[in-house]
């Protein structure tokens, strides 16, 4: 039997790692790195597993590769702490990993939750998200925000789903977004892209577009409204904080 090892990157999850931890029990190992929390989640990581580093914060795609070179497992499956696996999932993975000709890596289909509401539409509509990999097969780019994963092989794809919390309340939806623009902004200083104010209202505005009509959005009524408005927030504000980096440079 192949063994598999959780990933998770953590800061300040104590309202979500339980009912993510509960959800992974089944795993063989789990791996924990945390970049400096100050509430419990500590403590409750550590009633779940003795694989718990605390590290500094390098940005999302580099810790997670300090992660997975914690990890030992046969299998690597990399989830965050508002996403669950749910029993379906739990039965297709450790059902595909003992599979003699199983792929090098497997995409999940993700469905994601805003503020309480399922998300069917929008720009969440067809997620899907390469977690499930043969340990020695891939690595996460080194993105600050947006991160990746880099499968040398074949990728496959599995049915169940995972479930994301991705946001519980409007108070969690512009701490985040705060937090991504600022990090996309400087992903995109540290590559050289150009930022204008020009830019800010088309892109941003491009975006609302493309979420609410285009990706029908508006199917999923006043939720898939504010979702599309926050997305559109969050890339005008990546791009003025874009800006803000240039001035400042």
């Amino acid at each position: 039997m192949n063994r598999i090892s959780v990933i998770l990157i953590t800061k300040n999850e104590a309202h979500d790692l339980p009912e993510c931890l509960a959800s992974v029990s089944w795993a063989d190992e789990i791996i924990i790195c945390d970049s400096g929390s100050t509430d419990a989640t500590l403590d409750i990581a550590r009633q779940h597993t003795s694989h718990v580093f605390s590290t500094d914060w390098p940005g999302f795609g580099p810790q997670k590769n300090r992660a997975l070179s914690k990890a030992t497992g046969d299998w690597v499956l990399s989830i965050d702490a508002d996403e669950r696996v749910s029993a379906k999932l739990r039965d297709e993975i450790k059902a595909v990993i003992n599979q003699k000709n199983a792929n090098d890596a497997y995409s999940i289909p993700r469905h994601s939750l805003y503020c309480g509401h399922k998300i069917r539409f929008g720009d969440w509509r067809g997620d899907r998200v390469t977690r499930l990999f043969r340990r020695e097969k891939a690595q996460f780019t080194n993105a600050l925000v947006h991160e990746s994963l880099q499968v040398n092989g074949i990728t496959g794809s599995l049915k169940s789903p995972l479930i994301h919390q991705a946001f519980k309340d409007f108070n969690e939806v512009l701490a985040k977004m705060d937090q991504y623009s600022t990090l996309g902004a400087q992903n995109h200083f540290a590559s050289g892209k150009s930022a204008s104010f020009y830019k800010a209202i088309t892109h941003s505005l491009w975006t609302f577009i493309r979420g609410y009509f285009i990706r029908l959005g508006f199917l999923d009524g006043k939720a898939g409204f504010q979702l599309a408005l926050s997305n559109a927030e969050g890339c005008y504000y990546r791009y003025l904080k874009l800006i803000s980096l240039y001035k400042n440079s």
